[in-house]
């Protein structure tokens, strides 16, 4: 009888351990779930950076990512704005010189048409300066030159008419030398002629000696002498001519006047 007893407050003890532990394990659980439901659990998921350090780390990203984007909008901006500026530069120098040469045009355009500095006159004693040279080679031959002293251009029209001492006629001109156009002295430019004094080998007449010599200037027919004469100097021991006296036409080259 006694083991029998025992046995059963063996049982009863047992079963009502049993009902503790499965008491425990419900408040635990309850705890447990009361605990994760006001955010006090815990739960070890491995080391790992606290909230507030993601927090911080996601808004540093996002920082860093505007001020990238930022630097880049600036750089792009500044460019632009450079860019901008030198083409605004650019354009006001084309600008510019545009309007320089509009400043300057109509000033030319305007001596052209009026004709106070390129419109062309006849060239005689006022606006020229003669001078006469007597040459070696060839033998016999002195060589005029006209300068057109004056602000215009100037025509040469045909030939001198040149007169020794008090001749009261003019040498005839050679017509083989006649250029094909008009020779036209820009101002400072020099135009040519040569006068042959005298026979060569001796064989013309009236020889003589002149100490003073003056030349007139033909207008655009030739037949008459126009403006003022010129009187350049001869050597002091005069120049020998005789009757085979005469002249070339102007020329515009030294060279087409001596040949």
């Amino acid at each position: 009888m006694s083991g029998i007893r025992n046995s059963r407050t063996r049982n009863s003890r047992t079963s009502r351990t049993r009902l503790v532990g499965a008491a425990a394990s419900v408040v635990l659980a309850a705890l447990s779930l009361t605990a994760c439901s006001e955010g006090t659990g815990i739960k070890d998921e491995g080391a790992s950076a606290p909230a507030g350090a993601s927090v911080n780390e996601s808004l540093s990203k996002d920082t860093s990512k505007k001020s990238e984007e930022s630097a880049s909008q600036e750089a792009m901006g500044d460019k632009s704005s450079s860019s901008a500026d030198e083409q605004s530069e650019g354009t006001g120098r084309s600008e510019e010189a545009a309007n320089t040469a509009d400043t300057k045009a109509p000033a030319s355009a305007g001596k052209n048409a009026s004709g106070s500095s390129s419109t062309p006159v006849t060239c005689e004693g006022s606006n020229t300066k003669t001078v006469a040279s007597v040459l070696k080679r060839p033998l016999n031959h002195m060589l005029l030159t006209v300068t057109n002293t004056g602000s215009k251009p100037c025509f040469l029209y045909t030939y001198p008419a040149v007169a020794f001492g008090e001749a009261q006629s003019v040498p005839p001109v050679m017509e083989d030398t006649k250029p094909q156009a008009v020779v036209t002295l820009e101002p400072g430019q020099s135009g040519y002629a040569a006068v042959i004094l005298s026979a060569g080998d001796g064989s013309g007449s009236n020889g003589r000696t002149e100490n003073s010599l003056s030349v007139y200037f033909h207008g655009r027919s030739g037949n008459e002498s126009v403006g003022k004469g010129a009187t350049p100097a001869l050597p002091a021991k005069g120049v020998y001519i005789d009757d085979s006296l005469r002249v070339t036409y102007w020329q515009q080259e030294m060279e087409n006047a001596l040949s």
